[in-house]
């Protein structure tokens, strides 16, 4: 007997902030298959991350757990094998549970297996490709006298490109081109081309009949924005606008840097539309949960910064889009929903138990919709400081430097902190307390 239990596409690309989509009207990006799955389901524009940084944002989203409880407080962990995962969970519910890319769940362990395969029975998968990501990849190479601990590198060293891999990503090089460069490899041999094939290759030979949940782990469209030749003349003469509040301006290397960044989610977005065409041909399209996410974002040049790991809503913030069965189409919802909410989720619609210590909620009531709201507050944090956000206002305390307050409806850009304002004192006096309840006092960081 089939088991009509839906299935899950679950895509998490690294570094893709929430506002880099074609339903921006204020960038020239092109998104058409993220678009139209938006739009057949929920777009979700008040998500974030637990934390803006993979390994822990990853560790949150496998355990369920927030980021003071998720075992992983920084990418010098690794995620802990004694603590449950969703996958393990899916997997004991009878899924048959796959990924491949850049899991980021054993960070401090730079070794993945030539095959991929080193953790992933451990983790919760029934079969996958545990990757390096760009830079991790390099690293390994080199400490390991010059030879690959992980499949990419293995496959590149296989096709001969393994040293001009190396030479695009050595710090000479990349400081002459900015972190942003057109790269040498072919397209097969490109690091996203490669996960989608491996993905595809996976989903194809999924046995009919048995409910399956795949992960597809992109390295893009985090730094450095390599891009192939192909790639990169569709974006060349692209007039991008410049990043907000960033001194260096919209000049060359800045310019190039954001346009290669469109690039990469510009491919992502194409190695999507593929995906959800073999669903289709496996007639599975109606039955399958798709959701599109990131482990969290990129600043971008905002605020004259670059990469994540700060509490400003573009390395917080992540897009969120959600269709499929029992999923209402066209809605755009403003509820607080946070990334780590989608191993509640996954769980819910399977029909599995939650796991024990999962501090999350369930998305279903909200996709089906049954309800507008979800969370009061999302909080996130990394190291020495945390955030917690209601919807209007950001208070963030840190263990170094005094508190901050942002009014996002009036001031989105986070310019204006308001912490010292005497009528904003109540505002951030509940938000304090709240924060401090949420994370079990960590919240006296910043006295």
């Amino acid at each position: 007997m089939s088991d009509r239990r839906p299935n899950f596409l679950f895509f998490l690309p690294d570094q893709h902030r929430a506002d880099w989509l074609g339903t921006n009207p204020a960038l020239p990006l092109r998104t058409p298959n993220l678009d139209v799955l938006g739009a057949r389901g929920v777009r979700f524009v008040q998500a974030f991350c637990t934390s803006p940084l993979c390994a822990p944002a990853r560790a949150s989203l496998a355990s369920g757990r927030d980021y003071d409880r998720c075992g992983v407080p920084n990418n010098r962990y690794d995620y802990p094998l004694e603590q449950p995962t969703y996958y393990q969970a899916l997997r004991a519910a009878g899924y048959r549970v796959a990924g491949v890319g850049k899991f980021d769940l054993h960070k401090a362990t730079l070794d993945w297996g030539l095959d991929g395969s080193r953790l992933l029975s451990e983790w919760g998968f029934t079969e996958g490709i545990d990757s390096e990501g760009k830079l991790d990849g390099t690293t390994s190479y080199r400490r390991n006298g010059n030879r690959p601990r992980g499949p990419y590198l293995a496959f590149l060293q296989e096709r001969g490109l393994a040293g001009q891999y190396l030479r695009e990503h050595e710090g000479d090089f990349l400081r002459a081109h900015g972190g942003a460069y057109t790269t040498c490899l072919p397209e097969d041999a490109y690091g996203d081309n490669w996960v989608a094939e491996n993905g595809l290759r996976l989903l194809r030979q999924f046995p009919a009949g048995q409910p399956w949940h795949l992960v597809v782990n992109f390295p893009g469209p985090h730094n450095p924005f390599d891009v192939t030749p192909a790639m990169r003349a569709r974006w060349e003469d692209v007039e991008i606008p410049p990043p907000h509040a960033n001194p260096q301006g919209n000049e060359p290397a800045v310019r190039r840097a954001r346009q290669n960044y469109a690039a990469i989610i510009e491919n992502l977005d194409r190695q999507v539309g593929r995906f959800l065409e073999a669903v289709a041909e496996r007639g599975e399209l109606d039955n399958t949960l798709v959701v599109y996410a990131s482990d969290h974002g990129e600043m971008l040049g905002d605020h004259g910064l670059w990469g994540k790991s700060t509490w400003c809503t573009p390395s917080v913030g992540v897009p969120l889009l959600v269709a499929g069965p029992g999923v209402v189409s066209g809605r755009v919802s403003s509820a607080l929903v946070s990334l780590h909410d989608l191993a509640a989720t996954f769980l819910d619609y399977a029909g599995a138990p939650p796991l024990p210590g999962m501090d999350v909620l369930s998305l279903r009531e909200l996709l089906g919709g049954r309800v507008a709201a979800h969370r009061p507050y999302v909080v996130c944090g990394l190291d020495q400081w945390r955030l917690i956000y209601d919807g209007r206002y950001k208070l963030v305390l840190r263990a170094e430097g005094a508190p901050l307050l942002f009014d996002l409806q009036q001031d989105p850009a986070e310019d204006i902190n308001l912490a010292d304002r005497p009528e904003y004192c109540e505002v951030g006096e509940r938000l304090r307390k709240a924060l401090e309840q949420e994370t079990g006092g960590v919240a006296r960081l910043s006295a």
